[in-house]
């Protein structure tokens, strides 16, 4: 039952934007400063520690993988949907300094992927007899 986990989940949420508002007040911003972050964080490493530990059941650790898959998609895109929004009502630099990342990523796509190509199966395959 995926169910299980959720609290753990909500629990990180919640530190994690606490954190991030906290943050936020410290540096002036009247804005959540890595709130989302914080909380992924903390998602990762209690939910590690407990598994390490064997203090979780096989259920929460499922559901803790579901709500994982489920919650970084999301809370990524809606990260991603306030940044553009105040990328264009911060003004053209914002917006040519998010499309120069893009398209840098982009065209290194191809370079990163040599570097981390370690030959086709049959490659290995060979190799390893």
């Amino acid at each position: 039952m995926v169910i299980y986990g959720l609290f753990i989940m909500g629990l990180c949420a919640i530190v994690g934007n606490v954190l991030g508002e906290v943050l936020g007040a410290m540096l002036g911003i009247p804005a959540n400063v890595g709130g989302v972050g914080f909380a992924m964080l903390f998602l990762v490493l209690v939910t590690r520690k407990l598994m390490d530990k064997g203090k979780l059941s096989k259920l929460a650790e499922s559901g803790i993988q579901f709500w994982n898959a489920m919650y970084i998609p999301v809370v990524i895109a809606m990260a991603a949907q306030q940044n553009v929004v105040a990328a264009l009502k911060g003004g053209w630099v914002a917006v040519i300094g998010g499309l120069a990342a893009v398209f840098l990523c982009f065209f290194l796509i191809r370079p990163l992927a040599k570097l981390a190509d370690t030959g086709s199966p049959a490659d290995r395959t060979a190799a390893a007899e």
